[in-house]
């Protein structure tokens, strides 16, 4: 431990552990801020780059890293003194390199992408000690004066080893002053001991199952990666249902025998339900979870025990790469095609992206793992840069679904009903039979959109350019881009008419009335993100699926990926073309990506599955492509009409996007940002123009496409356009490099 000067706000003073020395240092405070800032280090004190310290920041006391030597640009009078040390193991030097990197990429604030690695202050704080009891062997028991209290207190200490407080409190029935008093009289000692970790060590020694000749033969390239050292990045590429956890395991265990870290990042916190269940069948504990959903308390612990490297396997969201590894030796992507793993506000970033970065930065190999690979991986792997280590079947007797295409143009629910005859039927067989079924909608609530019959008025968010969702069990219009909420209404607010109001499409809700009317005595139950908010409740699910609680299914894209039902043998998909229209770059690869998943549900026992697209375009290259089973064909079409556009992996994108509160400075800044857009061979600027959602939380929205060769270097060339216009306060602008949301 380190401590600084004697001075007021230091930390730590009076300590012979410190080298005297004088220097200035840079140092970076998780904030919004371009760089580092310089700073002294008092007579007395020693840091060293990635030392955690407290510094003066204007009129606050602020943390940061420090970042390395000062800058220089500032006369050394005119500087503060860093207040000291904090007692947290130091940020490693990749992990600084790293938020460098990540800054420099995405054009993000230095500052703004440490607070993502800073994100639990608690944590540098030293842990709160740990104090046991125990007797004095060298006290002579007859001096004291004796209570019934004090006997049983001593009695009990004398049968056990030293013991908390609170614990002897609780046995003896004691109060806490009568242990003060025998800690006094020296009867009993108060020791001070480490906290331990509130993570045990994986057993490494639990067998493996029974893994495929298909599956060893994966299992050990990934392992031979690890062997080999370096960095190296392979994708996992294995069909729903092949087994792919259990043969990413295999270099886990690898990489744990070596005393090293692992990360798994997850793209849903639901999906991690399921697979913690098969870590602990696989290592005998529990992993360090990482996602909004942990409480700040184990937050705080789990941020320190990445950081002295007692936490050694990580299972987390997109967010969990930042935390601050003591020695990192594998990552794992799961689903890493998955779009859940682009933040899209803040720093915005791509995890699989970042977590090659993070890999490559650190030498260390990292695993993606897809049955549904996104072109951007496919295309690295067909250019060399990626190994590749495919599945091609499932795992034991379960053999991939069937699929059928229902045209609903031709076979046609009743009115008001989104079930078509043909899937009625086959959802009938299935519950008779005792088997369970699936209906699969990607929209939440009860209905997209209502309107007024008499005068056509249709509800919008006051915020958003978004239509107001149903939620009918909630007796609540919800917009589900900035969270505002009304009462549904029993009158049109814009003509006064009663019952004209008329729910617009189906949601789930309004699926899951339909089900309940058409198959009255079967268990029918709605999962999607309102009410699966977490691994516990996934975890609960789970178990009533297993335990056939549940004869009927019916969710959004929550269910579509890495759950496991053996008894699960028929999926209906009710709108298959949701998501194919609309000017989205990936529209068509998201749509294939989600079917595909959401159709691996199916048979994943030793049951044959059914999977049933309901859709009025039957000859969509999408729809033909999940039916005929070949990927390889849609992705060698898409992949074409990409490199025809010059659009990603074949070329690069980014978007500029200006936003304020007041649409006329909105307006403003985007003009003044298109007069002086740049231009040249390989390069095209798109805008301004309205974003498809120009009003988004209170906040009109401009936007700016650019597409460029991949020659092109994107950073230098939108720094350069930026530094020309000056945009005033009120107004934002965003830089977005490789975008995936086009709202």
């Amino acid at each position: 431990m380190r401590a600084a000067k004697a001075t007021s706000g230091n930390l730590f003073a009076n300590d012979p552990a410190f080298e005297v020395t004088a220097q200035t240092v840079s140092v970076l405070p998780p904030l919004p801020l371009a760089g580092p800032y310089d700073y002294l280090v008092p007579d007395g004190v020693s840091v060293a780059p990635g030392d955690f310290v407290e510094i003066p920041l204007g009129r606050q006391t602020q943390r940061g890293v420090v970042w390395g030597d000062a800058k220089g640009d500032v006369d050394p009078a005119k500087l503060r003194e860093i207040f000291g040390v904090l007692p947290t193991p130091p940020m490693a030097d990749v992990t600084r390199k790293f938020i460098d990197w990540v800054s420099a990429y995405t054009m993000a604030p230095q500052g703004a992408v440490l607070r993502m690695a800073m994100s639990v202050p608690d944590a540098l704080e030293a842990p709160k000690p740990i104090f046991r009891f125990t007797l004095n062997p060298e006290f002579d028991a007859a001096s004291l004066r004796m209570t019934p209290p004090r006997k049983r207190v001593l009695a009990f200490l004398a049968d056990h080893p030293p013991m908390e407080q609170g614990d002897i409190l609780r046995e003896t029935g004691a109060g806490a002053s009568v242990i003060k008093g025998l800690v006094e009289v020296g009867a009993v000692q108060r020791l001070m001991v480490t906290p331990p970790s509130p993570f045990e060590a994986p057993d490494l020694d639990i067998p493996r199952p029974d893994l495929s000749a298909e599956q060893n033969e994966a299992a050990d390239a990934l392992c031979a990666r690890l062997d080999d050292g370096g960095f190296s990045c392979t994708l996992l590429d294995g069909v729903t249902g092949s087994g792919k956890t259990e043969v990413y395991f295999e270099p886990i265990r690898a990489a744990l025998a070596q005393g090293k870290q692992v990360v798994v990042l997850l793209p849903e916190i639901a999906l991690s339900a399921q697979w913690l269940q098969r870590f602990r069948d696989r290592f005998g504990v529990e992993p360090a979870l990482w996602h909004s959903e942990v409480g700040q308390a184990r937050r705080r612990d789990t941020w320190r025990a990445v950081a002295d490297g007692s936490a050694k396997l990580v299972v987390g969201a997109r967010s969990a790469l930042f935390l601050p590894y003591h020695d990192l030796g594998l990552i794992v992507v799961d689903e890493e095609h998955e779009h859940a793993f682009k933040q899209e506000d803040g720093v915005m970033y791509h995890a699989r992206d970042m977590a090659v970065t993070r890999a490559h930065l650190g030498n260390i190999p990292i695993v993606l793992a897809s049955a549904t690979p996104s072109l951007e991986t496919l295309a690295n792997v067909e250019a060399g840069r990626y190994q590749h280590v495919q599945l091609g079947s499932r795992h034991g007797v379960a053999v991939l679904p069937s699929v059928e295409i229902i045209d609903i143009r031709q076979d046609k629910p009743q009115r008001n009903r989104w079930i078509t005859p043909t899937l009625k039927k086959r959802l009938a067989e299935t519950f008779a039979n005792g088997e369970q079924a699936m209906l699969f909608l990607n929209r939440r609530g009860y209905a997209p959109l209502t309107l007024c019959r008499a005068c056509g008025h249709r509800f919008q968010c006051p915020n958003c350019t978004a239509w107001l969702v149903e939620h009918r069990a909630w007796g609540k219009l919800q917009c589900h881009h900035c969270g505002y909420q009304a009462k549904a209404p029993d009158a049109c607010p814009s003509c006064g008419a009663e019952g004209k109001l008329a729910p617009c499409g189906p949601g789930v809700e309004r699926l899951y009335e339909e089900a309940v009317e058409t198959f009255p005595d079967i268990r029918v139950e709605v999962a999607t993100s309102d009410n699966i908010m977490g691994p516990k409740a996934a975890a609960q699910l789970i178990d009533r699926v297993h335990n056939h609680e549940v004869d009927l299914l019916i969710g959004t894209q929550i269910l579509a990926k890495g759950y496991h039902f053996p008894m699960l043998t028929l999926v209906g998909v009710v709108d298959a073309d949701l998501g194919l229209a609309g000017g989205d770059l990936r529209a068509a690869e998201r749509s294939y990506q989600l079917l595909t998943q959401v159709a691996g549900r199916a048979g994943r026992g030793d049951r044959p599955g059914t999977v049933m697209l309901q859709t009025a375009d039957p000859a969509n290259r999408v729809i033909k492509a999940i039916a005929a089973g070949d990927r390889d064909a849609f992705n060698e079409v898409e992949l074409s009409q990409r490199m025809t556009h010059g659009m990603p992996p074949h070329g690069r994108l980014a978007a500029l996007i200006i936003s304020g509160k007041k649409e006329s400075e909105v307006d403003e800044a985007a003009w003044r940002i298109g007069r002086v857009a740049p231009r040249g061979d390989g390069l095209m600027v798109l805008g301004p123009a309205p974003a498809p959602l120009s009003l988004l939380r209170g906040r009109y929205r401009r936007r700016f496409m650019i597409r460029a060769d991949k020659s092109v270097k994107m950073q230098a060339l939108i720094h350069d356009w930026l530094s020309k216009v000056k945009t005033p306060g009120s107004v934002r602008v965003q830089v977005d490099i490789d975008p995936y949301s086009f709202m």
